[in-house]
């Protein structure tokens, strides 16, 4: 199939703090413009596009819209800001980067700290945190303060390039899953499915599985499959049990992470889906984490039989963020796949 490189790039480079997801939306809202049967909104923000079934079951895909960012808590007297994160950062990739603040209008800011010629040898050595950074935007205190309140979003600034096979970008984590459901929505349109299929672009995943738990709460799906970025540590270093994937290698199917044990029967089913239709996929089991597949799995009456496709990724939460393009069009291809054929198997316990 044909990679939609500008379609990825756009949504990488849209912007959307958790909480803050209102361009991504709104792209999201139109690239399903004619795809889905029906759109909905929720008062959180997320969007569900459904495709209806010739049955009464129900079925959940989550993807996330919003990417880790930050948020403005101070700005002083010289104009520099102050931040607090919306999501999981390791602080030493803070280090000269550019930024994004989205006030009045967007500014462009550079993540700033103590010059290293300046610092004591206790400062040089030990680890950075959060706290030694500030923002630069090379304005004056009232220029900032015209443009730029306590509360506005910030996200991180880096383009969408092409290295070999593979996709390199910030926000990869997790617009790679809003790619992979917009393009399987689109290859669903004229396809029947055996159940209400619900494609529901959630909201603040990275600060807690927020939108997915509200969105699951309302759906109610008998069943659920969550599609997120995983680790590929096939890196230099890295022994052969701590690499959770390799890219290059197929889509990954999720057994478990710190969040979610999925269903034994949904990985059976995906292992053999993948399989019957000669999908190159690779099993993950992350010990640390979590998706909006928790979510799906448990915020609905009696729980849902879930379970995940994962993308694998190399240098997670930084701007250089990698995937393999063939384990994205796998990832596609299994999800069409796996909701296509949940009525062929044998979903009881044995």
């Amino acid at each position: 199939m044909k990679f939609n490189s500008e379609l990825l790039a756009e949504i990488c480079k849209t912007p959307g703090a958790p909480g803050f997801e209102q361009r991504v939306r709104e792209l999201v809202l139109r690239e399903l413009e004619g795809i889905a049967d029906e759109i909905q909104l929720d008062n959180m923000g997320n969007v569900y596009a459904i495709k209806r079934g010739t049955e009464s079951k129900r079925v959940m895909i989550g993807a996330h819209m919003d990417e880790i960012g930050f948020i403005v808590t101070h700005i002083d007297d010289k104009g520099f800001i102050r931040f607090h994160t919306l999501g999981g950062f390791d602080p030493k990739t803070l280090t000269a980067q550019r930024v994004i603040i989205h006030g009045k209008k967007d500014i462009m800011g550079v993540m700033a700290s103590k010059p290293i010629h300046v610092m004591t040898d206790e400062e040089r050595n030990r680890v950075a945190k959060v706290r030694d950074y500030f923002i630069d935007t090379g304005l004056t205190a009232e220029e900032v303060k015209e443009i730029v309140s306590i509360g506005d979003p910030v996200t991180r600034e880096r383009e969408y390039i092409e290295m070999g096979n593979c996709v390199n970008s910030k926000s990869l984590d997790n617009r790679l899953a809003v790619f992979i459901l917009i393009e399987a929505m689109k290859k669903l349109k004229d396809q029947p499915v055996p159940y209400d299929v619900y494609g529901v672009f959630t909201v603040q995943e990275e600060v807690g599985i927020r939108g997915a738990n509200v969105s699951a709460l309302n759906i109610n799906p008998d069943f659920g499959f969550g599609l997120d970025t995983t680790i590929a540590f096939d890196l230099p270093g890295a022994a052969a049990h701590e690499m959770i994937t390799r890219l290059g290698e197929g889509t990954a199917i999720k057994i478990m992470d710190a969040s979610t044990i999925c269903d034994y029967r949904m990985v059976d089913y995906m292992k053999k889906t993948a399989d019957k239709h000669e999908i190159k996929w690779q099993p993950e089991i992350l010990t640390a984490g979590g998706t909006d597949t928790s979510g799906i799995q448990r915020m609905t009456q009696g729980g849902s039989i879930a379970g995940a496709i994962s993308i694998p990724t190399r240098h997670l939460h930084q701007v250089i963020e990698m995937a393999h393009k063939e384990d994205i069009n796998r990832s596609i291809d299994l999800l069409v796949a796996c909701v296509s054929e949940l009525d062929q198997y044998d979903w009881s316990f044995k």
